[in-house]
């Protein structure tokens, strides 16, 4: 049996991953930090014949990390998705060393850890989907936690990629412009849904990078809205 690790999978671009990747013969392992949306997601796999495991841990601590690894356990994991993330934005004067430290440790920190502890599971032919952001290559005013998490991920990942060429596993970085996802709601400003990408667009994304080849690498691809947000 197939089996992917999506964190983050509780609403927006995780759950639509979750539901683009559910197919009979998949395990999906769900991480997120809400049991109930969690739940939600697991019942919408289910209902597409997927096998799936929930897995509720906060990903600004090791020990969440462990969490999810420990639900792995030792059995062969075919792809991660490193999708969880957290936003701060305020002008860089107002944000917090809580705040910077909190995304470090959740866009950074835990897809690192994640990586390097769940390498060991990961056959050739695997795959490691790092969903990044536009925010990783193009700087915007009062995202300066949320853009150094992203650019620091996506050298990390970089590197990863080099590494793991001969172990023949792929290292592929998902860039989406500005999504339409529950994030918007607690970010002040007015934001039009409408000029923002579907998570679904994101979601097909990887769907297609990991139905190439096992020899074929997609090392990244932009998404974004032909009239919208960058």
């Amino acid at each position: 049996m197939e089996r992917i690790l999506v964190t983050g999978a509780g609403r927006g671009i995780g759950r639509a991953i979750v539901c683009r990747l559910a197919d009979r013969g998949r395990l999906l392992l769900l991480h997120g930090r809400d049991r109930k949306a969690l739940n939600e997601t697991a019942h919408l796999a289910d209902a597409k014949g997927a096998s799936t495991l929930v897995v509720q841990s906060d990903l600004s601590t090791p020990a969440g990390v462990d969490a999810i690894v420990a639900a792995v356990d030792d059995q062969p994991l075919n792809v991660l998705v490193n999708n969880a993330g957290v936003a701060y934005v305020a002008p860089f004067e107002k944000i917090t060393l809580e705040q910077w430290q909190t995304t470090l440790a959740v866009n950074v920190t835990a897809p690192f850890l994640l990586m390097q502890k769940l390498l060991p599971r990961l056959p050739p032919g695997a795959a490691i989907i790092n969903i990044l952001s536009v925010a990783a290559t193009t700087a915007f005013p009062n995202w300066s936690s949320y853009g150094m998490s992203k650019y620091a991920l996506d050298g990390v990942t970089r590197a990863v990629r080099e590494e793991l060429r001969p172990k023949n596993i792929r290292v592929i970085n998902i860039y989406p412009a500005a999504t339409a996802t529950g994030m918007w709601d607690g970010i002040s400003g007015e934001w039009s849904a409408e000029a923002m990408l579907p998570p679904e667009e994101v979601a097909e994304a990887v769907a297609y990078a990991l139905s190439r080849p096992a020899s074929v690498l997609v090392e990244s691809i932009h998404v974004g809205h032909i009239s919208g947000n960058q």
